[in-house]
């Protein structure tokens, strides 16, 4: 907690500091309703803010906090002062209902591309918080290949009004997600679309058959299939949950957590009879983001998800 105090106090000397500056704030005008897109020119600010490294060409709130990677730092930190460029790939969502808006994109910093995340929350035309996951290769050696970023059409595809599910139906199938994933013997606890795959950091973790042939048999598999296997028994929990964006039009639900390998489990047995080797001998948590495409049956058709390794047990920020 006191760390916690410690990094808002930065975070607010940060703010005013920069009140001061020369560089004017953006000119769009405040909007107390925010649609998709005045969520999209939000994010668009907030993106071209960063292209130019310069976080003071944007509104914020004056309760603004910014996280990079699950740990709060003053606007400027991190990415702010490395980035080269951003990539041309580009997963958009935004959520009016609770003025939210994010994206899944790749960045360039000094020649290395890594994956990233951006989410913001937007009220009356400023950003109150801003969060970053970067996936960077040199800094977490565990990457099974390299990244390609490419378009997923699915994710952008307008569901008929009349065949959207409500909101809490859609948190409810992501969620059941994470319980399948959570001590994963086997069991699905939600449904997966026949032509469902998963990208993880840019590489694609199902349906694999390249990279089931250097990592395990496993990743040739669909999502259905590899979780009746029980491959995942490794992972403890999924915890500090939080379904922060649900984009009704698209059927999409973007979900945060905190997943714990506790490094006890040396081996375990699939339920094909056969014994793996668990790849996690000591203990640390993955902080993820996770996307989730949904269609109007119930399944899920998509995911993308960026994680990186944090210490165990580290708390998920809860905005």
């Amino acid at each position: 907690m006191k760390t916690s105090f410690v990094m808002a106090l930065l975070l607010l000397g940060s703010i005013a500091q920069g009140a001061d500056r020369s560089v004017p704030p953006s000119s769009v005008p405040l909007e107390r309703h925010c649609d998709r897109a005045c969520l999209y020119r939000s994010l668009d600010g907030f993106l071209e803010a960063l292209r130019q490294r310069d976080p003071w060409r944007t509104t914020w709130s004056k309760d603004a906090l910014f996280t990079e990677n699950n740990v709060a730092m003053p606007l400027g930190e991190g990415l702010w002062g490395t980035l080269t460029s951003l990539e041309a790939y580009e997963l958009r969502l935004a959520d009016p209902a609770t003025g939210q808006v994010a994206l899944f994109g790749a960045v360039n910093e000094r020649g290395a591309v890594s994956p990233f995340v951006v989410r913001l929350k937007v009220s009356d035309g400023a950003i109150q918080r801003a969060e970053l996951l970067v996936r960077r290769k040199f800094t977490e050696p565990r990457m099974m290949a390299d990244p390609k970023f490419e378009k997923k059409a699915v994710f952008d595809e307008v569901i008929p009004a009349q065949n959207r599910l409500p909101r809490a139906r859609l948190i409810s199938i992501a969620d059941g997600y994470f319980d399948t994933l959570q001590l994963n013997d086997g069991t699905l606890f939600t449904q997966f679309d026949d032509l469902c795959n998963r990208v993880e950091n840019g590489v694609q973790t199902t349906n694999n058959p390249e990279l089931a042939k250097r990592i395990h048999p496993s990743i040739g598999m669909g999502c259905a299939e590899q979780f009746k296997l029980g491959y995942f028994r490794y992972d403890d929990r999924l915890r500090d949950r939080r379904f922060d964006l649900v984009d009704e039009e698209r059927g999409l639900v973007l979900a945060r957590a905190m997943m714990d390998h506790s490094g006890r489990l040396q081996t375990f047995t699939l339920t094909d009879g056969s014994v793996q080797q668990s790849g996690y001998l000591s203990p640390h948590s993955y902080y993820l983001i996770e996307l989730f495409k949904i269609t109007p049956q119930g399944r899920i058709r998509q995911i993308e998800a960026g994680f990186l390794t944090v210490p165990y047990y580290m708390p998920l920020t809860a905005e």
